[in-house]
């Protein structure tokens, strides 16, 4: 009798899970980005967005929740109910944070559930054309030979642009002043205009405004050259040994979302990033697509909260 119990149990628990893998996803999902709209982090969820609109006939809304470098976004989802109907776009900023912030509303290591890597977008560092270095070594000489520190804009504290950039200073052995935005697209818009020096910029923000003039490519942050950019070199080749920066960017979940409907989600997202039409966008971005599976996006997420938290130790670099 009890074999027979725990049979109909089995059974009920499989045709539970086949459920919800079958009925998921029966009602719009939220897809919270936590920053302002016209970053890289941005047009990956549209596009993500709509690509799952067009396989699982249900709308995917975008929500941009920017501000308090990521962390109020990453707090919504991390609190929201874990059904699978809201999820989050997130970049190197969720490992950073725990290392930059004294008190995080939310553990980055256990209130999400990791879906997949989506895409990596290479960063390059870029001046104003006032700024009188045409390669990273004059940049570098002209900033230790400057009577005031100059200044460098970032999206925010705790971005990959502001860690990026204390690393660099450390490397190269500068001073610069930090001064952050609420978001890429106003930091932007300030070096265009000449109020700040240089930046650590999403090379999907910086590519149109490098080949019309409009900014200076130094150095690129990544381990190798960017197709988007081919004829700058990376920080290591132009002078800097060892220096690697390589955002990525990646879905999570709430804690707690069902194992069936986050495999769903990642299964669909990563069919989603190898069409050819979505590698041809994001190359056109200057970026990569990738994808991977939950348990490996969880442990390439356990990583870079490890290296991050060297990094900002070893930079000083802290968010009060």
């Amino acid at each position: 009798m009890l074999k027979r119990i725990v049979s109909i149990a089995l059974f009920a628990l499989v045709a539970s899970s086949a459920a919800a893998q079958t009925s998921y996803p029966a009602r719009p999902i939220r897809f919270v980005v936590p920053y302002p709209p016209g970053g890289f982090t941005d047009i990956l969820a549209r596009l993500i967005g709509q690509k799952l609109t067009d396989s699982w006939s249900q709308p995917v809304v975008i929500e941009n929740r920017g501000g308090g470098g990521s962390t109020i976004g990453s707090d919504l989802v991390a609190k929201a109910a874990p059904d699978g109907y809201t999820i989050l776009m997130v970049a190197p900023d969720l490992a950073i944070n725990p290392s930059l912030y004294a008190r995080l509303p939310y553990d980055a290591a256990r209130d999400f559930a990791p879906v997949s890597l989506v895409a990596w977008g290479p960063i390059a560092l870029v001046a104003n054309p006032s700024v009188q270095a045409s390669t990273l070594k004059e940049f570098i000489a002209l900033a230790k030979a400057a009577p005031r520190p100059l200044n460098y804009a970032s999206g925010g504290n705790g971005t990959a642009g502001h860690l990026a950039m204390e690393l660099f200073k450390t490397a190269a052995g500068i001073p610069l002043v930090h001064v952050p935005y609420k978001g890429i697209a106003p930091a932007s818009t300030d070096l265009l205009s000449g109020q700040v020096s240089v930046m650590f910029l999403q090379m999907a923000l910086a590519r149109p405004h490098v080949l019309a003039g409009r900014l200076r490519a130094l150095a690129v942050a990544g381990n190798r050259r960017s197709q988007a950019l081919p004829d700058v070199p990376t920080v290591a080749e132009a002078g800097l040994p060892g220096f690697e920066v390589n955002p990525w960017f990646g879905v999570v979940a709430p804690a707690g979302t069902p194992a069936d409907v986050v495999a769903k989600l990642s299964g669909e997202i990563g069919r989603i990033m190898h069409l050819p039409d979505v590698k041809e966008r994001i190359a056109t971005q200057g970026g990569e697509p990738a994808a991977n599976t939950p348990e490996e996006f969880s442990a390439f997420l356990r990583s870079e909260i490890l290296k991050w938290a060297k990094v900002a130790k070893d930079s000083g670099a802290r968010v009060d």
